[in-house]
């Protein structure tokens, strides 16, 4: 019996859990202050002879691209693309279009698990699997404080299965407008809203476990 309790519950977090992270890295994907504020940084159209206007609309039809699933082609005013800088923005693509799918699978029925534990003030169960996720993140938040861009690279060489991903600037100028310290804050918003999240589910549980 003690262990079908322990498997449900951790089922319902694991639900949990992948609506909080695919969330927060949807919002961090259409976070575009973001990549503005590292426009106005670091000039990045003046760097490529654009004008803020041309670059924005180069970076919203990429968006454009990752996000609709009807977009085949990848084609930028701007940034020609070589077969192996388009290969890697399609991969990216389908990572970004599974990340959607987890959310619109799991946010209804987190929703209804939340609600459930919150009426039957049994949100505390949650307690101690938040501790070793919180553990985790903070691991990947120190091996990116002691050296992003090896984190960025074992980060790459997880995900893809390819050299693809290394972009010759001659072939794919897109590059010299994606900074690394764009993904480095894109890393840390998405950490920060997930440990937001996380915090926040952990206050209610220690709440409701101090009522019981």
């Amino acid at each position: 019996m003690k262990l079908s309790f322990t498997t449900s519950y951790g089922l319902k977090y694991l639900c949990v859990l992948l609506t909080m992270i695919s969330l927060a890295i949807t919002i961090t994907i259409h976070f575009t202050p973001l990549y503005y504020w590292q426009e106005f940084q670091h000039h990045l159209a003046q760097s490529v002879g654009l004008t803020r206007t041309q670059l924005f609309h180069n970076y919203h039809q990429l968006l454009a691209y990752f996000d609709l699933p009807w977009i085949k082609a990848l084609q930028l005013p701007n940034f020609p693309s070589s077969s192996s800088g388009a290969k890697h923005f399609y991969e990216v693509k389908q990572l970004f279009l599974f990340n959607y799918a987890i959310l619109l699978v799991t946010f209804v029925p987190s929703l209804r698990i939340l609600r459930q534990l919150y009426r039957q003030k049994m949100t505390w169960l949650f307690i101690r699997p938040i501790q070793w996720t919180v553990l985790v993140f903070a691991v990947l938040l120190f091996l990116m404080a002691i050296g992003f861009e090896r984190f960025f690279i074992y980060f790459h060489q997880i995900l893809f299965r390819n050299t693809d991903w290394l972009f010759d600037p001659a072939t794919d100028p897109i590059i010299n407008v994606l900074p690394e310290s764009f993904f480095m804050q894109c890393f840390l918003l998405s950490f920060g809203l997930l440990l937001l999240s996380l915090v926040t589910l952990y206050t209610i549980g220690k709440k409701q476990l101090k009522e019981k």
